[in-house]
């Protein structure tokens, strides 16, 4: 027997649920009251997002901070900079560019289109983008506006070329001959090129710089302060001669490394042509003896370009276009037979006055270039190339001028100079 009595399962007098329960319906109930619990959203003691979201909120007002101070400094810095260099300068109108190419392996050809000059070219000035050798070849050369000048690279990959003047100054661009267009100095007031193309001298301001050619790039600059309307005109040996005032006679030698430019005494010289092989200098002065005239002289670079001897004659021009040949035998410059105008070869040997001249060829315009020890080229006011043959000019025959095929009108070539 049992100690206690065995008590009902129901207390109520009667069942209210049935006791014999499948075991299918009993998994059924129990999978139902499971998944009603995982439907019901508890509160969770942490919000994972939530912290997250405020998290980037906090980073993000810290990085704005961060960015303003270093806006404002910046700015200061800017400021600062600018003010400086307003202070170092002391130039007006845009600062001029130099453009270096220290990794030559990753360049491109510039795609814009080249700028159209500024201002209309007068008669006597060249502006083309058509580029000639001394024979009249056409150079396939692109270029990224009107040019003035050209001169071959040293190592002979391609050519560099000074742009005409614009309002925003002028360019030095080098045109290689695999189609490279690499853009040089860009602003400057004045540029001039080494014979040999292996220095540049420009204007800046109140500024003349004098830096190498290596490759696309320039290497070495050198500046000195210059008076107020001084310009370089052109090398001379390893001197830069600089024009000290357009509307006045005089120039002076400068040697860039060796301190300022000090304007000298002599104020005689209105155009230098070339040296000698002595280092003397051949340039045209005036002189009281020939009031409103020139005369070709022998000029000393260790006296100041003083004079040492001159030969007056036939009326030369005073447009500084002239060249003496490869082996300073003869002078090839403006001037004027009677009332004609005519290019003039000049025998350097025989400088004496009256001097003698022999007519070459219509008056040049812009470069001349010596093929040869007698042979020269030029273009004339209509833009033909003409070759000077020495010989044939001693025998009283006037040098042949030939059209440059191509040329659109109102083109006119650049002839290209120097070794």
């Amino acid at each position: 027997m049992n100690a206690f009595p065995r008590s009902p399962d129901n207390l109520n007098g009667g069942p209210e649920r049935p006791n014999q329960v499948r075991r299918d319906d009993l998994e059924g109930a129990v999978r139902e009251t499971l998944s009603h619990q995982v439907a019901v959203a508890h509160p969770l003691s942490a919000d994972p997002a939530g912290y997250a979201i405020r998290r980037a909120n906090r980073i993000r007002r810290r990085r704005a901070g961060v960015g303003l101070a270093l806006g404002v400094a910046t700015t200061v810095l800017i400021s600062s900079g600018m003010a400086q260099l307003a202070e170092d300068t002391s130039r007006q109108g845009p600062p001029i560019v130099v453009i270096g190419d220290p990794d030559p392996s990753d360049r491109s050809i510039p795609s814009a289109a080249p700028a159209a000059p500024t201002t209309a070219p007068s008669a006597g000035r060249l502006l083309a983008r058509v580029l000639i050798s001394a024979d009249g070849r056409r150079l396939a050369q692109p270029t990224v506006g009107p040019a003035e000048r050209a001169h071959p690279l040293p190592n002979g990959g391609g050519l560099l070329v000074v742009g005409a003047e614009t309002t925003a100054g002028r360019s030095l661009w080098v045109t290689q001959n695999d189609g490279l267009v690499q853009v040089l100095l860009a602003g400057a007031s004045q540029i001039v090129l080494a014979p040999d193309g292996s220095q540049v001298a420009w204007l800046d301001g109140a500024d003349l710089l004098v830096a190498g050619v290596v490759g696309t790039q320039l290497i070495g600059t050198v500046r000195t302060p210059v008076p107020a309307g001084a310009e370089p005109v052109r090398f001379v040996d390893d001197h830069v001669l600089v024009r000290l005032d357009p509307s006045s006679p005089g120039h002076v030698l400068w040697r860039p490394g060796t301190g300022d430019l000090v304007p000298d005494s002599e104020r005689s010289t209105l155009n230098v042509y070339g040296a000698l092989p002595d280092g003397r200098l051949i340039g045209q002065v005036a002189t009281s003896d020939n009031p409103g005239g020139a005369c070709l002289a022998v000029l000393d670079p260790n006296r100041g370009l003083k004079p040492v001897r001159t030969a007056c004659g036939p009326q030369l021009s005073r447009d500084g276009v002239g060249e003496i040949s490869t082996d300073a035998r003869w002078l090839l410059v403006n001037g004027s037979v009677g009332k004609t105008d005519r290019a003039l070869l000049v025998d350097l040997h025989r400088l004496e006055t009256p001097l003698t001249v022999v007519p070459a060829g219509p008056p040049a315009t812009g470069a001349v270039a010596w093929r040869t020890e007698s042979e020269a080229s030029y273009v004339d006011s209509s833009g033909n190339l003409v070759r000077v043959d020495v010989k044939r000019a001693l025998t009283g025959r006037s040098a042949e001028a030939s059209p440059v095929p191509g040329l659109q009108p109102g083109d006119r070539p650049v002839l290209v100079t120097g070794s």
